[in-house]
């Protein structure tokens, strides 16, 4: 029997994507808001003895996460074999400590809540610093889908004598590994955060970047801060605008407009989050992992 594949309210658009990536049936699924703010939610296709499976973006997690909990819950609830997330885009990872008493380690609970309504997860590059790997906190089987070679393919196709630039040190190790695929040079910011939207950084000159075109490269780009701080420097040092390239498509506010307004050439964002910026595609290495997860 095919896997039933559900798509949460407002990710049909996923949906359909992943279908074309793994042989499926596509479900119905019903969520409705009532006056009071409660849910309801109701599986229109039969759950019981199958692999179920659940996409759904999550930026903006809180209106869209009590829709998805009952919805697993309630396939695993009904007898479903296992039960999957492809959550693209996975929330709550940057708070990864308490840097402050009485903060909540929002990381670790909402690992336990969603190990709580299903068997597995996919997800894509989520944002790793002080937990080392999902495995840490998540009590199910997880599965981590790279954008890098995907990006790279894509800056090697689209940008002339490219060389990286990443955002901070926490980032170098995933930067070097976008350069090593894409053949080329790259570097990285000194950052300093004084606020969630007061960043500075700064960047040392190298040789190295004579006649090449600048590509920062950020995961999560969310205020987009530090991306734009980041260009208005490599401008300022003299080199061509350059090109900006991130994972996730966050752009909280007016970030985007502000990322333009700093004299960028382009602004690319893998399709993990719904934008205008979306030109690198990852469903196919979605689709593969999932394919794995219900082999």
């Amino acid at each position: 029997m095919k896997p039933l594949l559900f798509a949460l309210p407002g990710s049909g658009p996923l949906g359909a994507q992943l279908a074309r990536t793994f042989d499926c049936d596509i479900g119905d699924l019903e969520v409705h808001r009532f006056p009071d703010g409660e849910s309801y939610v109701r599986l229109h296709a039969g759950a019981a003895g199958r692999d179920v499976v659940f996409a759904a973006q999550l930026d903006r997690p809180d209106d869209k996460l009590l829709g998805l909990y009952f919805a697993a819950a309630t396939a695993q609830e009904l007898g479903a074999r296992r039960v999957g997330l492809v959550l693209p885009y996975l929330p709550y990872m940057r708070q990864d400590a308490r840097f402050k008493p009485g903060e909540a380690i929002t990381s670790v609970h909402f690992a336990r809540l969603l190990s709580g309504c299903c068997d597995w997860m996919v997800t894509v590059d989520p944002h790793l610093h002080r937990h080392h790997s999902l495995s840490e906190i998540y009590a199910i089987r997880t599965s981590v889908i790279h954008a890098a070679p995907d990006m790279a393919r894509w800056i090697g196709a689209n940008v002339a004598a490219p060389f990286i630039v990443g955002p901070d040190a926490e980032s170098e190790q995933w930067v070097r590994h976008v350069a090593a695929l894409a053949g080329c040079p790259y570097t990285v910011f000194e950052k300093v955060r004084r606020g969630d939207r007061d960043v500075e950084v700064s960047l040392r000159e190298s040789s190295d970047w004579q006649d090449r075109t600048p590509v920062l490269v950020d995961d999560i780009v969310s205020t987009a801060r530090t991306m734009v701080e980041a260009a208005k420097r490599v401008i300022e040092l003299g080199l061509p605008p350059p090109v900006c390239v991130g994972v996730h498509a966050l752009f909280a506010g007016d970030a985007y407009d502000a990322l333009r307004a700093a004299g960028v050439e382009r602004i690319v964002t893998c399709n993990t989050v719904p934008h205008d910026s979306n030109a690198i595609d990852v469903m196919p290495a979605l689709g593969k992992a999932i394919a794995d997860m219900l082999a």
